[in-house]
């Protein structure tokens, strides 16, 4: 059942732990596939290291219950499934613990757009949630990651900024595939180390202006966009 998906976010988890941005059993890959109505996630506490194809779990997007009961699902799958819900055109959600980006959201701060290199990938400043509430952290916490997380979203375009961070918690990001949600971890971490050194050389450095920002990000992302092969 979805070999071929279940191959890809086997890799995926695996780039995780190659890139650096997860230690020990801090993170997690997943996907859609929307047609088929289901979802393909790491399972629970097992280290990459011991990871086998079929250790991925299969979930039933509709019912939430997994469908292949080898082994339980990564406790972040509820999270997981709210996102692919309030955004329908991800295919691919990633959570990792990475350091940089992790410690802006200790301190409850966005990641500002300070330059091209951030540009290249999130078009403005990666938000940071606000901080859950005494119910949403006993009740269903979660699926109310996932709340929050559409939450802080209401005024920004999700494909634009494919990248959050929960306040005291870590980063989430997403993309079209599995691969690009990785890549997408892989930026996010690379642009919160840049800007804390900014911010450690400069403490009121200004935002990248507009006119860099659309450069960049509409280079890269838009629909005339010229950057790689055809």
């Amino acid at each position: 059942m979805m070999t071929e998906l279940k191959q890809r976010v086997y890799e995926q988890n695996l780039a995780l732990a190659k890139s650096g941005l997860v230690v020990l059993t801090w993170g997690n890959v997943s996907a859609i596939d929307r047609e088929k109505g289901l979802v393909v996630i790491k399972p629970s506490g097992i280290p990459y290291d011991k990871l086998t194809v079929e250790d991925m779990v299969v979930v039933d997007f509709i019912t939430r219950k997994a469908v292949n009961k080898k082994l339980r699902p990564s406790s972040d799958l509820m999270t997981h499934l709210y996102l692919y819900d309030a955004f329908p055109e991800i295919n691919a959600v990633v959570h990792t613990h990475s350091p940089n980006a992790t410690a802006w959201a200790q301190a409850g701060e966005g990641i500002p757009a300070y330059g091209t290199t951030h540009a290249d990938t999130f078009y403005g400043s990666v938000p940071c949630t606000r901080a859950m509430l005494k119910e949403e952290v006993e009740n269903n916490y979660e699926w109310n990651t996932g709340r929050v997380i559409a939450e802080t979203f209401k005024s920004l375009d999700y494909k634009a900024i494919p990248a959050v961070l929960v306040k005291n918690h870590g980063p989430f990001t997403w993309g079209a595939t599995p691969e690009e949600a990785v890549a997408n971890a892989i930026a996010l971490e690379e642009v919160a180390k840049m800007a804390i050194v900014t911010r450690q050389i400069k403490a009121d450095t200004p935002v990248i202006d507009s006119l860099l920002l659309d450069k960049h990000y509409f280079h890269k992302h838009g629909k005339n966009s010229a950057y790689g092969q055809k």
